[in-house]
């Protein structure tokens, strides 16, 4: 890797990955054990991707408590889950390929809860056949991401978490690399590479309430993407999580995990009401994630949710040994933020949006993205979780699709003959950076994404009709207005400005994504609901995909595989007996 000093840095690499969470590292990793030069840059501190905040588990029929468990069962059940809006094709990669990801992680040191007798231990999750859920306590995630941060260690795969992409170079429709800045210094960098691999999450922190934090998820893979000429698909199917935070505010959305219903956790509106009789009377709060937000929501909207716009999930009533045991993180957690003892008090909390199911479009067998050299993985990517995503699905397509991609860019990244650079294309870029820093405008960043954040609860959150959704788009027409004067001003603590600058931009495209797209599906459809439009729509039962320049286009799915179809289509089991919910 070469890098000459100058204020503007300049790098080489044969595969740069774009997101150092779980999917670029396990990306990265591929292509360090097959000895191509890569590497991995992030806006954020490695330690502290948003993989680590997995706590659930993680997929794969493994068959270690359910023998009869298969991969097909499991593709079913994921496409079920999907509401039929996934493609049967990532579903079978995924699943066929998920005992694989699990193996790997094991040689790596993966700490998984193991039975007595040493097999891996697996649990249920909602809308699972079968216990095939692997985890690591309540941690599954964190757990992971230290392990494939350690791996990539050992293998000296460099990884600059300091560096903040605005653009994916292309030529001829072609990636050369990318440029960006260091968000410490500031200081310009051009990588040139020869095959790209976005690995940026997804768009969640366009909304009020939301699992992630305040610098991760704005709709970064969606706007590289698109100015690298990809495509976006199911922008509008966003999983919204029953129960997040309201308080304190910088911490709003953070999640009171759904392990506090599993274990026998109460919700109640303001007026004391155990409210899940009237949406799902026999699984009440073991219900599914989209049924449990959609009743949270409703009893909110219709006036019978607290002064602050939430309701309360109650588990004070379980013995205080009970959660000490099984719910440590949401106990200490909830004595951190608000000085609330759970044992004691009712947790005030609402519907937060927690996960992209949509993202850059990606072909199933090698997660390109239409543009030469360019692939998506991860929560930037799409195509696995339809309308609604299967607990665990998360972690395992990461793993999988980040060994097959890291594979298929290095065959890509050996085999190229020759890279067309074009310098009009670095200088647009550059011009971009400067233009926000040397701008007079008034506008901040800040406050812009507050605003923006605003407009996507009131008209695109749990519940959308079509009269909302056009309220919406005239307003983003607003804030994209007032965004062209936003100014960055770098202080002597770096320039995280310059970087919520990015993040607006980010946020605004996806926003727009999101709302067209919304617009275009007129159905209610798992996670999707119209108000105005409450059944399933059978022609429908296809992704919307979004551009730029032509906004919003319908692609029929193919049938699934005999070898799962009608597995997928069987009554399945909604009994919530013994089950975690997901």
């Amino acid at each position: 890797m070469s890098t000459t000093h100058t204020s503007e840095r300049r790098i080489a690499t044969s595969v740069l990955v774009i997101g150092t969470g779980g999917a670029g590292l396990r990306a990265a990793i591929e292509l360090a054990e097959r000895g191509v030069e890569v590497l991995a840059v992030g806006k954020r501190r490695k330690h502290d991707a948003h993989t680590t905040l997995a706590a659930g588990g993680i997929n794969a029929a493994l068959g270690t408590m359910d023998p009869e468990d298969s991969w097909q069962q499991h593709a079913a059940d994921t496409l079920r889950e999907s509401y039929f809006l996934a493609d049967p094709a990532i579903v079978e990669t995924v699943t066929k390929n998920a005992a694989r990801g699990i193996e790997d992680l094991e040689r790596w040191g993966m700490p998984f809860a193991r039975e007595a007798d040493g097999r891996i231990s697996q649990r249920f999750f909602g809308a699972h056949k079968y216990r095939r859920t692997a985890y690591a306590g309540d941690y599954t995630g964190l757990q992971m991401q230290r392990t494939l941060v350690r791996r990539a260690t050992e293998l000296d795969v460099p990884v600059i978490d300091t560096v903040y992409i605005t653009r994916i170079l292309v030529a001829d429709g072609r990636v050369f690399g990318a440029c960006g800045f260091d968000i410490v210094d500031g200081s310009p960098v051009v990588i040139h590479a020869d095959a790209v691999i976005l690995a940026a999450g997804g768009h969640t922190r366009i909304w009020r309430h939301t699992s992630s934090r305040r610098d991760e998820n704005t709709g970064d893979s969606f706007r590289l993407a698109a100015l690298a000429g990809g495509r976006i698909r199911d922008a509008e199917l966003v999983q919204f999580h029953p129960s997040g935070l309201l308080e304190p505010d910088d911490a709003a959305g953070t999640l009171v995990s759904e392990a506090a219903r599993g274990e026998g956790g109460i919700l109640r509106n303001a007026l004391g009401e155990r409210y899940m009789e009237r949406y799902d009377a026999e699984r009440m709060e073991l219900s599914t994630r989209d049924r449990v937000a959609l009743a949270g929501y409703t009893e909110i909207a219709e006036g019978r949710g607290t002064p602050k716009g939430g309701v309360y999930l109650d588990v004070s009533h379980l013995p205080r040994e009970t959660i000490f045991e099984k719910l440590p993180r949401v106990y200490r957690s909830l004595i951190e933020l608000q000085m609330l003892d759970i044992t004691e008090q009712a947790i005030e909390i609402a519907p937060t949006a927690h996960y992209s199911m949509g993202g850059v479009w990606v072909r199933a067998d090698d997660h390109g993205t239409g543009v030469d050299g360019l692939y998506a993985i991860g929560e930037a990517s799409s195509g696995l979780h339809g309308a609604n995503r299967l607990g665990g699905n998360s972690l395992i397509e990461l793993m999988v699709y980040g060994r097959i991609t890291g594979e298929i860019a290095a065959e890509y990244a050996t085999n190229l003959e020759h890279v067309r650079r074009d310098p009009a294309a670095v200088d647009e870029a550059r011009a971009e950076m400067q233009g926000f820093l040397a701008g007079d405008g008034l506008e901040s960043p800040r406050r812009l994404q507050r605003e923006l954040r605003n407009v996507m609860s009131k008209h695109a959150g749990v519940v959308r009709s079509g009269d909302g959704l056009e309220a919406g788009l005239r307003e983003l027409d607003a804030l994209e207005e007032r965004a062209r004067h936003v100014t960055a001003h770098p202080d002597i603590a770096g320039f995280d400005d310059l970087a919520h600058t990015f993040d607006l931009q980010g946020s605004l495209l996806a926003a727009r994504a999101t709302l067209e797209s919304a617009i275009a599906r007129t159905e209610t459809r798992g996670c999707h609901n119209r108000s105005d439009f409450p059944e399933i729509d059978e022609s429908l039962r296809g992704n919307m995909v979004w551009t730029r320049e032509e906004g919003v286009t319908f692609e029929p799915l193919p049938e699934a595989p005999e070898s799962f179809r009608d597995l997928a289509s069987e009554a399945a089991d909604d009994s919530p007996v013994g089950k975690l919910v997901e």
